[in-house]
């Protein structure tokens, strides 16, 4: 959907008459996504972009080549960032990837012509807010423990190599932060696949990772699987 509504507002952009004002256009509001799009599909001559999706959210947009590779990129390009900010999202996934029970996208950052990528596997499955309430309502036990067994991990986890990242905020641990909108399910067996979309982990307060669980979806507040995950959250706290 993303890919043609970008491809839609490209193409409208050749009718401004100005050159100036059609570059602006492009690069705020389209991102350059059509650059970055082509310094992919020439740094990758074999991969198949016939089968290519567009995604959008957060300070991103990205690419999901041939259901097979995720590329992300910042929605605004400036070569003055420091590396730092580009890796931050990677170091984060490195420190959690061997203690979270959910898969979590393995980072690698490639170079495509000027441009700066998050390269991962894409992990298969459908997006929990995709699904009815009636279905979340139906798997909220089963999700719910799979949920609070990855908080449980990640929150509790002395991740002293990203200790530098904490920055002054103030908190007891790491939390996703955004959790509601990654949760990536197994649509046979209604298993939690991974969590996606690191680029909002930050050393917080628990509560307000379990806030975050459903705060972005009305769906996921009445399905009542906050309880579920708090529930099970306290069990692993008394083992």
């Amino acid at each position: 959907m993303w890919k043609l509504f970008f491809e839609t507002l490209d193409f409208l952009c050749t009718f401004i008459p100005s050159r100036t004002n059609r570059n602006r256009i492009r690069k705020e509001k389209l991102y350059d996504w059509r650059k970055k799009y082509k310094a992919l599909k020439k740094k990758y001559p074999d991969l198949n972009f016939h089968h290519t999706k567009m995604i959008k959210g957060g300070w991103n947009i990205g690419f999901i080549v041939d259901k097979r590779y995720v590329f992300k990129i910042r929605k605004a390009f400036d070569a003055n960032i420091p590396i730092e900010k580009i890796t931050r999202e990677k170091r984060i996934t490195d420190a959690f990837t061997n203690v979270s029970p959910l898969r979590i996208p393995k980072i690698e950052i490639i170079k495509a012509g000027k441009y700066t990528f998050f390269k991962y596997d894409f992990i298969h499955g459908k997006n929990l807010n995709k699904f009815s309430l009636r279905t979340i309502k139906k798997y909220k036990q089963t999700l719910g423990k799979q949920l609070a067994d990855f908080i449980y991990a990640i929150h509790n986890h002395n991740a002293s190599e990203i200790d530098d990242l904490r920055g002054n905020t103030f908190g007891d641990g790491w939390n996703h932060n955004d959790i509601c909108n990654n949760i990536i399910v197994d649509k046979k067996s209604m298993k939690i696949t991974g969590i996606i979309d690191w680029e909002y982990s930050n050393w917080d307060i628990l509560e307000n990772e379990f806030r975050n669980c459903v705060a972005f979806s009305k769906k996921m507040k009445k399905s009542g699987i906050l309880t579920e995950i708090r529930q099970e959250y306290e069990k692993k706290i008394k083992k």
